[in-house]
């Protein structure tokens, strides 16, 4: 659903559509209002998840934690991390290869606001970081 730039929008929980993109098992990404410079959604992530590898081109990613845990690996060979829990937020820079995860036995839900432009997910072999390659 697009935003209209005069109208105030409330997208209701019935009226969220699957993401267009590829998606994880384990993880339901639910889109909410996506124009060409923007994706707002929630995401529901089952206990014990881990996605690919991917980065988002060149979207700024902001995560709100709702509830649970999630953990973010990305830097040289995967070997950094990054974990939130519920009222935290997170902020994911363009192009940064990670793997988002849900490390506890319940299922975590959380806030997507994306901001940019191109495609939003890239899915790539292993952690090497892109945004020294162009």
């Amino acid at each position: 659903m697009a935003a209209d730039a005069d109208r105030v929008l409330v997208v209701r929980t019935d009226e969220r559509v699957a993401a267009p993109a590829a998606q994880t098992p384990g993880m339901r990404r639910e889109q909410a209002i996506a124009d060409e410079h923007r994706w707002v959604g929630a995401v529901r992530t089952e206990p014990d998840t881990l996605s690919g590898w991917h980065h988002h081109g060149d979207y700024d990613t902001y995560i709100y934690v709702v509830s649970g845990r999630i953990r973010i690996e990305f830097g040289p060979g995967g070997r950094e991390h990054a974990a939130a829990g519920a009222d935290d937020f997170v902020h994911v820079p363009p192009r940064v290869v990670h793997r988002e995860g849900n490390p506890d036995l319940t299922e975590a839900h959380a806030v997507l606001v994306r901001v940019g432009s191109g495609p939003s997910l890239i899915n790539v072999e292993g952690p090497v970081d892109v945004r020294d390659q162009g």
